[in-house]
């Protein structure tokens, strides 16, 4: 297959790009402002996420277009970052879609990328694709802003995929290598009280949950388990795993100070994402591990 990535030297993209050069007959290319060797079978185009150029022309005969580009929202919510989460978000969005349209063999599909965030916080009430309650704060207002974008193209050849991905655990990179460091420098009790559902997915499922949506109908995919586990719950079990005694509490206000030493927001751990893959599981996925106890950490 043709496989385009756009913004895929993140961790997502590392995962995809490792998952699919597996198969020698593959070939990648990955759309990056960062401009890198290739290798094998991956070829990095630079693009600058907003305008159109040279890199256009590899999007024509492509099987799979995949866009992941976005700046981390890990950081503190200033006017700057705020609008520089926004920009890179649409604007990339926008010049992909419109060279979509203006091609001549388009991709086969187009899977955009969004976020579990887009939920409000529950603790009660499990937020699927077709009941889940969408607000108004700066980070559902974001994934909003993407999602309606992406809908306000219309593609006749080209089938369109929208991932809500929650956290994705795996030892090569996100939020769980930072998660385990704590724990083993005994910090690794609740954060806040503990009871907000954490939404998470397996490195491998979520490779494998893309791939298995590229024949798959258009429509909105939660990309996380079936089964949330809140936080308290959650820190239990990774100190077992990693075989901590020691884990001390983070109460709110510790979590604001902290949040603000090292640059990020406290959303990031204090919000209950209670997250339901209804539309995967309609389809008849199957999650390599679904429980917390079965992640391979």
């Amino acid at each position: 297959m043709k496989i385009v990535i756009a913004g895929g030297t993140g961790y997502l993209g590392k995962l995809l790009t490792e998952f699919y050069t597996k198969e020698k007959e593959n070939q990648i290319y990955i759309l990056t402002r960062n401009q890198k060797l290739n290798y094998k079978n991956v070829n990095y185009i630079y693009w600058d996420g907003k305008t159109k150029g040279y890199w256009t022309q590899y999007l024509e005969g492509t099987d799979i277009l995949i866009n992941l580009t976005g700046k981390s929202v890990n950081c503190r919510y200033t006017q700057k970052n705020k609008k520089e989460i926004y920009e890179s978000r649409l604007q990339s969005t926008a010049v992909l879609c419109e060279v979509v349209q203006n091609l001549k063999v388009p991709p086969n599909v187009f899977i955009q990328s969004s976020s579990a965030t887009i939920y409000e916080h529950s603790e009660d009430t499990f937020m699927t694709e077709k009941d889940g309650e969408i607000g108004i704060d700066f980070s559902m207002d974001v994934c909003k802003k993407w999602e309606q974008l992406f809908n306000s193209f219309k593609f006749e050849n080209t089938r369109k995929i929208i991932t809500r991905t929650s956290i994705v655990l795996g030892n090569r990179g996100g939020a769980y290598p930072l998660m385990k460091k704590m724990t083993q420098f005994g910090f690794g009790g609740k954060q806040g009280n503990g009871k907000q559902f954490i939404s998470w997915i397996s490195e491998q499922d979520y490779v494998n949950a893309i791939h298995y949506l590229i024949d798959k109908p258009s429509g909105v995919y939660n990309i996380c388990v079936p089964n949330p586990i809140r936080n308290y719950s959650f820190q239990k079990e990774l100190r077992k795993k990693l075989r901590i005694k020691v884990g001390i509490n983070a109460p709110k206000l510790l979590l604001n100070i902290g949040a603000k030493i090292i640059g990020t927001e406290t959303e990031l751990l204090l919000k209950s994402r209670k997250v339901y893959p209804q539309n995967l599981l309609d389809l008849g996925f199957e999650f390599g591990a679904a429980k917390f106890n079965e992640l391979k950490i």
